[in-house]
């Protein structure tokens, strides 16, 4: 039975019911990676470790975390640190459990981050939906601006440092770092055009870094354990561990967190394999726009996804069994990126709709054998002439699932219907009645009558 290796989830392992206090946070020595940065390491020296371990960026593009925050000017102040805690990506929610229940983890890290880069002001950038996630990061926030963690003089040091924690509003498109940046700065949220990239000008003109949750959230652990510690875990180009959002109809959807490099079957294996048994017919790997996939037999990492043709995204991974029907699930996912797109650029904006159209088309019994031709040449249309990722995302996803189901697409056609039970409409992985982590492996959203800092809360 393969087993999970916890870096980041560790704590919130280990102390389910009040990990995210500061009181227990200290109890397992939270706060001494950020004081050990500040105090032993210089900042130059900080990036360069950070380049050593070959951390990537865990919100999707993987880029180098070292490598980023390199490019940003010594010279050139004030700079900002921000945190892409928006997490829109259908299918992904490892970072809302991150803030609900391991908050000052993230701030350490946030704080071990601004050191590397010399920033002062930090924003962290939540999901508006993120009820409790949001009221745990204002407790643990305010918690650590008490002890001197934050503010003036931090740990002892001359370096002050502040974080904002900014509410948005439940745009996707906002998941994209320089429409973030925008929504920040009160406007709407749209792409940039770059260059100039953030690390260069980014919130309000100035260098500005952009990390997503969990990235931050291995750095105390790296700077305490050191380089050659977090490369035991991983391939050699995609070191250390992810944490993948495991739903769809497996029978213990839940977040795990396993080296980088486990095999896809090993993570279902994790997930307690196909629900009721039954067959498996496609895998998302890395949210809804990467591309399908319709074998296990293949390793979750940055490398081995590319080569399969898809991609390890926001590590979103959804399974599909025999009973979904395919064209509907390209609807589903279609109309998720019409909804979102922005409206910037007219490949995307126009692209989607009638992306959705075709497929309602075909899905209600109106279809053409053309139609799937038509829906290729609409993706053609969309990949690689968007203003942003958005659109080449929903290019490749619609794609993806008329290459390897075009038969499923002819079927509707052919029968002028569905050829699916109505019983089996419902999304993906949704699940009658569930309550809390026995059936869905992660706690629902508190009501309002739920106080966010009791520990005995279900």
């Amino acid at each position: 039975m393969p087993e999970e290796v916890r870096i980041v989830k560790r704590r919130m392992h280990d102390y389910p019911k009040d990990s995210f206090t500061l009181e227990r946070a200290l109890d397992d020595g939270a706060y001494e990676g950020a004081k050990r940065a500040i105090g032993e390491i210089g900042p130059d020296e900080l990036i360069d470790l950070v380049k050593a371990t070959g951390l990537r960026g865990r919100g999707g593009a993987g880029f180098p975390t070292g490598v980023k925050w390199s490019f940003v000017p010594k010279e050139v102040f004030p700079k900002y640190l921000v945190v892409n805690h928006d997490e829109g990506e259908p299918g992904t929610f490892k970072d809302r459990e991150l803030a609900e229940n391991d908050p000052h983890q993230l701030i350490e890290g946030m704080t071990i981050a601004a050191w590397a880069v010399q920033a002062e002001k930090a924003f962290i950038y939540c999901r508006g939906e993120f009820a409790l996630g949001s009221r745990r990061l204002d407790r643990a926030i305010k918690d650590a601006y008490e002890r001197g963690f934050l503010g003036e003089n931090i740990h002892g040091s001359k370096f002050n440092f502040d974080i904002v924690l900014h509410r948005g509003a439940g745009a996707y498109i906002c998941g994209e770092e320089s429409a973030l940046l925008d929504s920040l700065e009160g406007f709407r949220g749209q792409p940039r055009l770059r260059p100039p990239f953030p690390a260069i000008k980014g919130l309000y003109g100035q260098p500005t870094v952009v990390n997503n949750t969990e990235t931050l959230g291995n750095l105390p652990a790296i700077v305490l354990n050191g380089t050659d510690w977090f490369k035991q875990w991983g391939t050699e180009k995609s070191p250390g561990t992810k944490i993948f959002s495991v739903s769809g109809h497996v029978a213990k959807p839940a977040n795990y967190e396993v080296p980088l490099g486990t095999s896809l079957a090993d993570v279902l294996e994790l997930a307690g394999g196909m629900r009721n048994g039954r067959p498996l017919k496609a895998i998302i790997p890395g949210g809804a726009s990467a591309p399908l996939l319709t074998s296990t037999d293949i390793a979750m990492d940055f490398e081995a996804l590319k080569e399969a043709g898809s991609m390890l995204g926001s590590g979103a991974v959804v399974f599909m069994d025999d009973t979904t029907c395919m064209v509907r699930n390209a609807l589903v996912t279609t109309a998720f990126f019409e909804h979102e797109s922005c409206g910037k650029c007219t490949p995307c904006r126009e692209g989607t709709w009638w992306g959705v159209k075709v497929l309602e088309r075909i899905e209600h019994g109106e279809g053409r054998m053309e139609d799937m031709d038509l829906l290729l040449d609409i993706c053609e249309g969309i990949d690689g002439r968007s203003f942003c990722p958005l659109g080449d995302a929903a290019s490749w996803a619609l794609r993806s699932n008329v290459k390897l189901f075009r038969e499923e697409f002819e079927a509707h056609v052919e029968a002028g219907r569905c050829p699916f039970d109505d019983a089996d409409r419902a999304l993906v992985g949704a699940h009658a009645g569930a309550t809390g982590p026995g059936d869905t492996g992660v706690s629902p959203q508190p009501s309002a009558g739920i106080p966010f800092d009791d520990p005995n809360r279900p």
